[in-house]
């Protein structure tokens, strides 16, 4: 299957009124944040500090009466500087540029399953800036096999996990963590589909460098055709 093929194959599915909420929250209520390197009201925030960034996001999501920020796919982002994780230095291998779509929302919030799967893998990766504790889906769709992965989640949500545990779709999955345990973020879900895993387990990159971008726009393609936000 093509890339064009399989961005085709999941917007079909994203028809279905998939969900990583609860499916009750209206779509009005998601609200849209950039939180880019061109978004120049970010030059007065300490996108460095959790505290200050999830403050800039909750007023972002109170002037837009909304309930929800969501977004972040393929944004080129300053707030990774502050990791070595992440910064080389170099511009062409910095990793800058984020893979996922971030659904901005407070900790202890349940996350639920789009899409019937299976538990692949999952661990808490625990470097600075990094995503915590980490599910990993595995789909078998229309004879399609790919993967769904769950970032920056609660500790709790991987405790008594098993591999290959099946999970329906929308059901209960795991629920976010705190900036005390998700790598040091405002409360958010990273949620990214990958086509080929690449023999990772329990991790995978979520953030590209420019040099590496176009592979990555192929094996990880907007979860919004999913989610249709």
């Amino acid at each position: 299957m093509t890339a064009t093929e399989f961005e085709h194959f999941l917007g079909d599915l994203g028809h279905g009124s998939l969900c990583v909420l609860d499916r009750n929250i209206a779509k009005s209520d998601y609200v849209p944040l950039d939180l880019s390197v061109t978004n120049n009201q970010l030059k007065t925030v300490d996108v460095s500090s959790a505290e200050t960034l999830g403050t800039y996001i909750n007023r972002h999501i109170a002037i837009k009466k909304g309930k929800i920020a969501f977004g972040g796919y393929l944004e080129k982002r300053g707030i990774y500087n502050r990791s070595d994780y992440f910064n080389d230095q170099n511009p062409e291998t910095e990793r800058t540029i984020h893979l996922g779509l971030d659904v901005w929302i407070e900790a202890e919030t349940p996350i639920y399953a789009p899409l019937a799967g299976e538990v692949h893998s999952f661990q808490n990766n625990t470097n600075f800036g990094d995503y915590g504790p980490t599910i990993i889906l595995k789909h078998h769709i229309q004879n399609v096999t790919f993967y769904t992965l769950y970032g920056h989640l609660s500790v709790a949500s991987i405790e008594n996990l098993q591999i290959g545990q099946p999970f329906q779709k929308g059901e209960k999955l795991a629920t976010l963590g705190d900036a005390a345990v998700n790598g040091d973020y405002a409360p958010h879900l990273h949620f990214q589909i990958i086509k080929d895993l690449q023999n990772f387990s329990g991790d995978y990159p979520g953030v590209s460098s420019k040099k590496d971008l176009e592979f990555y726009k192929q094996n990880c393609p907007d979860p919004n055709l999913l989610l249709q936000l």
